[in-house]
């Protein structure tokens, strides 16, 4: 009965021994199944455009070129009245307000409204491009801090008022971005327009370096909240 009863007992602690494990990986599982659940369903890793060398960076570094790149397509967009400035201007504030600061919306917003009251937007036609041969540089982005930057951008501006040709300048914009990782759905850059660090400059000679010719832009032109775009 002896031998029996140390077999038993020694089936019921191993037994028991089972269960806790048994309970310690229950407990382990849970934690790993609740990590996951908490991890993010989506992640944006910013890479250069040329990755020939390969590429090493913290994931939540933005490159420059990327910086320019956002800003550029944004204003550019901003800017592009295909048909009717006071109808198009309007709906691409709408359009793009993911990608603009809240004070960038209501400065912009005030403008459109100035223009109104000026006649300045029926029937006009704008277009705003990059000024060939004047793309990006190292030097076009400013890096404040992890999460803002000032860009330089070298653009040419054309606006048409009923088919007449009545604006044709080249124009230097400093934008600043921001970082805005709050909408992956509508704004899958993480990143928005906050307006004007400075007044912009009207280039006068852009087929030469722009450093080399450059002269101050009236508020009626470009570059303040009197006209910011």
């Amino acid at each position: 009965m002896s031998k029996f009863r140390h077999g038993n007992a020694s089936r019921d602690a191993h037994i028991n021994s089972l269960r806790v494990i048994i309970a310690v990986l229950a407990i382990l599982l849970c934690g790993a199944g609740y990590g996951w659940y908490q991890a993010p369903q989506n992640l944006t890793i910013h890479n250069p455009p040329d990755l020939r060398s390969g590429s090493t960076r913290k994931w939540w570094e933005v490159p420059p070129s990327t910086v320019y790149s956002f800003g550029l397509y944004i204003w550019q967009q901003i800017n592009h009245w295909p048909k009717d400035g006071k109808v198009d201007y309007k709906a691409n504030l709408q359009r793009y307000s993911a990608y603009l600061t809240p004070s960038c919306q209501t400065q912009l917003a005030r403008n459109y409204q100035r223009r109104v009251h000026r006649d300045e937007l029926d029937d006009r036609v704008r277009t705003l491009q990059e000024i060939p041969g004047h793309g990006y540089q190292p030097d076009d982005v400013t890096i404040l801090d992890r999460d803002h930057w000032v860009i330089s951008l070298n653009a040419e501006i054309n606006e048409y008022l009923r088919g007449t040709p009545v604006r044709d300048l080249y124009i230097r914009y400093y934008l600043r971005v921001v970082r805005a990782d709050v909408d992956p759905e509508t704004n899958p850059f993480g990143l928005r327009l906050d307006c004007f660090a400075k007044p912009a400059v009207r280039l006068t000679w852009p087929h030469k370096t722009p450093d080399s010719e450059t002269t101050d832009i009236s508020p009626a032109e470009a570059g303040t909240e009197e006209d910011a775009s």
